[in-house]
This record gives C-alpha cells, structure tokens and sequence, in this order.
C-alpha cells in the first residue's frame, strides 16, 4: 500500500521590529561598554582610578589587538 502525503510549504515567522528594536539596543549599548572598558578604561578618559580595571581585561585587550604597553 501506498500513501499519497501532500507537503505543507513551511512559514517563516516574522519579528515586529517594534520587538527586535529594545533588544538591539540593549546590546549595542552592551557592546560600546564592553569595548570601552577593553580600549579606553584606564587611559585619558578612566572612570575609575588605578590599574585594577587594567589588570582585569589586559589580556583581552591583547587579543583585540589593542596596545597598552
């Protein structure tokens, strides 16, 4: 016995860019922090003093290909 299936063409859901939008900016923000931190932080423009925000993301900023020494 043979059964005939007929396929169901699959729908793509879409996302309200009203609902996408505070998401994006939540994690553009995220990024311009993280990316402050490794680059900037302890430099002309230090939110906190001393070397110990320096210490913390040395290493990362070696890998990002920042210099600070």
């Amino acid at each position: 016995m043979s059964q005939a299936t007929t396929a169901v063409p699959a729908t793509v859901p879409t996302i309200p860019v009203r609902e996408l939008a505070p998401w994006a900016l939540f994690f553009a923000l995220l990024t311009a922090v993280v990316l402050y931190f490794v680059g900037a932080e302890q430099g002309a423009f230090s939110v906190f003093e001393g070397t110990v925000v320096h210490e913390l993301v040395h290493d990362a900023r070696h890998v990002l290909g920042y210099p600070c020494h």
